[in-house]
């Protein structure tokens, strides 16, 4: 597995060649616009690949505890974070999630609203149909549970079973995906701080953190009988 720091640097084009080295040919590539990897369970986690900041990270600057880390060029938590999240997760688990790394993000969810486009012609495997519920990696802090304009009360509480805590926010890749699929969708925390300037910072404790419980989260959708989670 790939250490955070492999998933931090170079320019969103860099990191899409780099998902898709280590997915192969189980990675569906929709040029600049994102990568969807099947899954063997029907639930679906979701990252960007783009930042905010002009420039790759070059230098990472580590606390003494190598906890922390800032980068003088941004160090790009939103939301490698969540990739990296994801590829972990994935080679983790022994029943693997279906992946959706999106692109432009940052520039109005451009990369999910071309899935949605490419969803609604009918071109995806029809297994995307059958899932029971998304996640995204994307969102600030620790302990955030965020699902905007979906309002599927039992849902909530089985997410805040976990530990995290109900906050809002305004619009993500999820925003656009959970609607055209019709499934209930939530943005998780993944640990960086000051987003959007280069004054971000990402607790590496907090990160992990949110990856062992997406992946409790995942041995309970494994199981038999799992409800599909509406979007509401």
């Amino acid at each position: 597995m790939k250490n955070l720091e492999y998933f931090l640097k170079g320019k969103q084009e860099t990191l899409f060649k780099r998902i898709l080295k280590i997915f192969g040919d189980k990675a569906l590539a929709n040029d600049g616009n994102y990568i969807l990897v099947p899954g063997e369970i029907p639930v679906m986690l979701v990252a960007h690949l783009d930042t905010v900041h002009e420039d790759p990270v070059e230098i990472i600057c580590q606390s003494v505890d190598k906890n922390i880390l800032m980068s003088p060029q941004g160090i790009g938590g939103d939301d490698r974070c969540g990739v990296y999240s994801l590829c972990k997760i994935y080679e983790t688990v022994e029943k693997k999630p279906y992946l959706l790394f999106t692109c432009n993000e940052e520039k109005g969810c451009l990369g999910a609203q071309e899935f949605c486009r490419v969803h609604e012609s009918g071109q995806l495997p029809a297994e995307i149909d059958d899932l029971k519920f998304l996640i995204e990696i994307d969102r600030r802090d620790a302990d955030h549970a965020v699902f905007y304009n979906c309002d599927n009360p039992e849902f909530t509480d089985w997410i805040l079973s976990f530990g995290f805590q109900f906050k809002t926010g305004t619009s993500t890749d999820i925003v656009h995906i959970a609607p055209e699929l019709g499934v209930a969708a939530v943005n998780l925390s993944s640990g960086y701080y000051n987003a959007h300037n280069l004054h971000e910072y990402i607790n590496c404790k907090e990160l992990e953190h949110t990856i062992e419980r997406v992946i409790e989260i995942l041995d309970d959708a494994a199981q038999k009988n799992f409800p599909r989670y509406e979007f509401l």
